[in-house]
């Protein structure tokens, strides 16, 4: 079990396993609910929605079938969801939730807290679009907003990393320079119920990569009589605003180590922040993050048949944002273009969350890329090999003529 003896419930000899992996064929929430399984949680909340359902489907079928020992409460509400497990994580236990879409923001209020009490919770957001209209396809606007409140982000290409990452995170929000809340997105239908093959390790190797759960001096506990959670108002919440600052800068660090000791001990061969896909000697980049990656790489192969240099970036962390890295690669290049699958209305250039981002990274460099920014694919709809072309092509004839024609465009649009 991952918490403390003296935490919310006491510690219990975790169950043996194969040393060896198995390979199953599994689904983006299967693979994170064999990540909770792993991980030994203590204390699941459901209140599920599509797309991320099947997890906790899958997390009490666990815990019927005694492969997992955890407390597994069914809340009202997204709300009540997590202000469960925010006040489990306080007194000790290893927690794990989840939501979607208008159900993550029906809990918006404690999700802030959590970030403001500095609390690991560990969160799957299975990706979807924002009602009304109803609609249940992948955007990414759920998940990022909460990127301003203290939230660690990470996006996911398949089901394998879905599991690594959730892994991953449970190590990096625990370990006590960091103690932020994480959320693992993945994207609606798209990865949460199509199946990948996917190596499930052994519970030895998890044990070596990540270890209890341990608050310290900050458990909330009778025998350790602390306040959480105080009025401070202007007498102190600039100074504790700032603490979570500094926190989220040394999640930094404790990010790439923690990928340092995965790929270690898992055989994985992960970059920590990005992925790049055939640029080293690529005159035009797209970068994007999610699923999206599949089409895009499927059409730079295309284009690289053509004798087109095309190559992508994939963004891994959004928060905290690996700024140096994106400066290191991008610069390399003669024209960005950046994919969306959000929207920021009334944002500079009437770009998405990605492109208002990365366009300030790059802001300070002496050699700044052409950058352009596409929205495309909202509310689910395939990112497509034509519109991969058609986004390529606006790139190469703004690095052949060194100008941008217009900042942002829609692509995939409906006349």
């Amino acid at each position: 079990m991952a918490a403390q003896a003296t935490g919310a419930a006491a510690a219990k000899a975790p169950p043996t396993s194969k040393s060896d992996d198995q390979e199953m064929l599994i689904s983006g929430c299967e693979a994170i609910a064999h990540a909770c399984r792993l991980a030994d949680i203590d204390v699941v909340t459901a209140y599920p929605i599509r797309p991320y359902d099947t997890v906790m489907q899958m997390v009490s079928k666990m815990i019927a079938d005694g492969d997992l020992d955890a407390e597994y409460i069914v809340a009202e509400s997204e709300h009540s969801q997590f202000e469960i497990v925010k006040h489990a994580s306080a007194v000790g236990a290893r927690v794990f939730a989840g939501s979607s879409g208008v159900g993550w923001f029906y809990a918006f209020e404690a999700l802030a807290v959590t970030a403001g009490l500095r609390l690991p919770v560990v969160a799957m957001v299975g990706n979807r679009a924002l009602d009304d209209p109803g609609a249940f396809g992948t955007e990414h606007n759920d998940a990022l907003a909460v990127r301003d409140l203290g939230w660690m982000l990470t996006w996911v290409e398949t089901a394998q990393e879905a599991m690594d990452n959730a892994l991953i995170a449970f190590r990096v929000a625990e370990d006590p320079h960091v103690f932020l809340p994480c959320a693992v997105s993945v994207d609606g239908a798209f990865l949460t119920h199509s199946q990948h093959l996917v190596k499930v390790p052994s519970r030895e190797k998890v044990n070596q990569f990540l270890k209890p759960y341990n608050r310290g001096n900050k458990l909330l506990h009778p025998d350790n009589p602390i306040t959480i959670a105080p009025q401070v108002n202007e007498d102190w919440l600039i100074e504790i605003r700032k603490q979570n600052d500094e926190a989220m800068k040394r999640a930094r660090g404790v990010i790439a180590e923690a990928y340092k000791d995965f790929n270690r001990i898992f055989g994985r061969n992960y970059s920590p922040f990005l992925e790049e896909y055939m640029t080293d000697d690529a005159d035009v980049v797209l970068v994007g993050q999610g699923t999206l990656a599949m089409p895009v790489k499927v059409t730079v192969r295309k284009l690289r048949e053509q004798g087109k240099k095309v190559g992508f970036v994939r963004l891994k962390w959004f928060r905290p944002f690996p700024t140096e890295e994106i400066q290191q690669s991008l610069k390399r290049f003669k024209a960005v273009g950046v994919i969306d699958r959000d929207y920021s209305f009334g944002s500079p250039y009437s770009g998405g969350v990605l492109y208002t981002e990365i366009r300030s990274a790059l802001y300070d460099l002496p050699n700044r890329p052409l950058l352009h920014g596409f929205i495309c694919g909202l509310g689910g709809r395939e990112v497509t090999i034509e519109g991969v072309t058609e986004m390529s092509e606006i790139l190469l004839k703004s690095a052949k003529s060194g100008k941008l024609e217009k900042q942002v465009a829609w692509i995939g649009v409906r006349e």
